[in-house]
């Protein structure tokens, strides 16, 4: 487990129960609490000793609540994850893990629409790419919502950037199921690992 790490992408409660709810969220909830128990397991002592030895680096879309995306303003999307409302919070039962600088926002400029978790940044103004850098990381296991969209565009930015990457298939959600197999596939075939 050395020089891994976990991504979660978008577990926020628009895409779990609110405005955008993806099919298998509850479950893709779940099934990640149960990974990072599997890899933290028996390293007693506070949480950020065990974000020290397996850092959970969390995704949050962040947006202004006239974002482009969102309908009203000829965007695809119903209104999601405007910051500072309850839909745009990462699930409460993720959030002993979550440390502020290992938390990256996108979709924060309301002209912009940002998939991949490489174009958020953290409260210092950090990129994903860069504190796994920092973190000497050179695998990373991905989970989140929804395969389709930013679970996808962040595992490829990822690949892309030299990571060996890691999907975990039971921790995440998706918008169609259809579509949701066809993205793994496809994936697949990229070189991303799907477990």
């Amino acid at each position: 487990m050395k020089n891994s790490a976990l991504v979660v992408v978008d577990m926020l409660y628009d895409f779990i129960d609110g405005s955008l709810a993806c099919q298998n969220a509850d479950n893709a909830v779940k099934e990640t609490l149960r990974f990072i128990d599997s890899q933290t397991k028996g390293q007693g002592g506070e949480e950020h000793e065990i974000l020290d030895t397996f850092p959970i680096l969390f995704i949050r879309d962040h947006h202004p609540a006239d974002h482009s995306s969102f309908k009203e303003q000829g965007g695809i999307w119903p209104p999601h994850c405007v910051a500072g409302t309850h839909g745009g919070e990462i699930h409460e039962e993720l959030k002993p893990y979550v440390c502020e600088e290992l938390t990256f926002d996108k979709g924060c400029d309301k002209s912009v629409e940002q998939y991949s978790g490489f174009e958020g940044v953290n409260n210092a103004g950090q990129s994903l790419g860069e504190i796994l850098e920092l973190l000497d990381t050179t695998d990373v296991y991905v989970c989140g919502i929804a395969t389709e969209y930013c679970v996808r565009n962040t595992c490829e930015d990822l690949l892309k950037a030299g990571f060996k990457v890691r999907l975990l298939k039971d921790c995440i959600a998706y918008v169609d199921h259809e579509g949701h197999v066809k993205a793994l596939e496809e994936m697949r075939q990229e070189g991303i690992g799907i477990e």
